[in-house]
């Protein structure tokens, strides 16, 4: 379906560029190793360095042949796409060479890569049909909510245009390499199925995925494209500091160039038409949801672990702040979102009880109340911030409280080992 939506607007769908990938420069090269890396859970040490080792070779035969053929390779990256057909590689090894619980375990692995990679495609093709179908936005009713939190993102946006080149930099890349921390997350959860030859119940692909598969919805009923095209230029303020990353040059459309300036004054909000290239992509902001499940993904964990899953969703929240993607509002309604769909997938695993059920009503209720109140109650919350601010913030507090409160007692207790009973020795 979405291949042939993406085709309607004169745009590849997701088969087709991932098929394209097989040969040409693919988007993300780290994104491909980390779909294989994923789909390597399944097999024994010695198999993961042939398939890893098969993977180089392939990358450096392609890029050599591109390069005699002076192939242009600025639009994608030089290597990943060994990892691709090692994937496919292994299901027809698979359907051929395996039979029974073998092949069923391979097969999972391969959807496991395949999930991950396709989940990214998707994705792009979602923000294209929402640029194309959603011609208005509604960025001044969040905007205007946003004065209850202080306007996050202009405040922020000011600091990561003071940090220059470096900090920007470097929020950019843990920007753009999400999907590869939640493989590095998922490799540790993961790291015991080969010898177990089994996927526990419950693990961060599943959220990742199902987060990706959700919240394209939520972004057709509430279009709103962000700050920094709504109320910038797009592509000015940074023009100091590094290469803007899109394309979009959307100063016309946007309401005027204040960001991250001055927030604009609270006045009465209007749905505006914007260009059909901008992505509709801010409410929630997905980026705050997986970094959301990130870390709860690695409570879990080592120190390590639990150390970078703290970093990422820090770095996250600071980089869809300070780029001017997205308000607070956006970023409260994230949480909320991610906490949700944990709980729900949760619940299904270990059986819908009355607490699981409460749970993911509560989460649900409060998810639906942000966006209602962001839509039809924006004045009120702009015009009595000292009110409405702390009340948006303990409503997605109340869900994590009772998130926390809910799962702590389903966490599988460690019994002690049992001490042998004192033995009376012969007199």
């Amino acid at each position: 379906m979405l291949e042939i939506a993406a085709r309607r607007y004169g745009a590849p769908g997701p088969i087709t560029v991932q098929a394209r990938e097989l040969i040409f420069p693919p988007k993300s090269g780290f994104l491909l190793y980390a779909g294989m890396a994923l789909m390597l859970v399944v097999l024994p040490w010695r198999q993961r360095l042939i398939a890893a080792g098969a993977a180089v070779g392939i990358d450096v035969v392609l890029l050599l042949v591109r390069w005699m053929a002076g192939v242009n390779m600025t639009d994608g990256h030089p290597f990943g796409n060994g990892a691709l057909w090692v994937i496919l590689g292994c299901a027809v090894i698979a359907v051929t060479r395996r039979t029974g619980p073998e092949r069923v375990l391979l097969l999972k692995g391969v959807g496991l890569g395949l999930l991950l990679v396709a989940g990214r495609k998707a994705g792009d093709t979602w923000l294209l049909i929402t640029a194309n179908s959603r011609p208005w936005v509604l960025d001044q009713y969040v905007e205007t909510a946003d004065h209850a939190l202080g306007s996050p993102s202009w405040l922020v946006g000011r600091i990561v245009t003071a940090a220059g080149p470096i900090g920007f930099n470097f929020l950019d890349f843990v920007y753009g390499q999400l999907a590869v921390a939640a493989a590095l997350v998922s490799l540790y959860q993961l790291r015991n199925v080969a010898a177990e030859r089994g996927f526990p119940g419950h693990h961060l692909v599943r959220t990742f995925l199902l987060i990706g598969l959700l919240g394209p919805a939520i972004y057709m009923i509430f279009p709103v494209v962000g700050p920094v095209f709504a109320y910038g230029d797009g592509t000015a303020h940074w023009a100091s500091v590094t290469l803007w990353s899109h394309t979009q040059f959307t100063g016309h459309w946007a309401v005027a160039d204040v960001w991250p300036g001055t927030p604009p004054p609270v006045g009465t909000p209007h749905p505006m038409p914007f260009d059909k290239i901008t992505p509709r992509n801010c409410m929630p902001s997905l980026h705050t949801a997986w970094a959301t499940a990130i870390f709860i993904h690695t409570r879990k964990g080592p120190r390590a672990l639990r150390f970078a899953g703290t970093f990422w969703l820090i770095a996250t929240l600071g980089a869809t702040l300070g780029f001017g993607y997205h308000y607070g509002a956006d970023l409260l309604a994230g949480v909320v979102f991610t906490l949700t769909i944990e709980a729900a997938l949760r619940s299904h695993d270990r059986g819908w009880d009355r607490s699981g059920i409460r749970l993911v009503a509560h989460g649900a209720t409060v998810f639906a109340a942000l966006l209602v109140s962001y839509r039809y109650l924006p004045l009120e919350l702009a015009n009595y911030p000292w009110v409405y601010g702390p009340v948006l913030v303990l409503a997605m507090a109340s869900v994590v409280y009772r998130y926390v409160r809910t799962t702590t007692p389903w966490e599988p207790r460690a019994v002690p080992a049992r001490q042998p009973e004192p033995q009376s020795e012969p007199v």
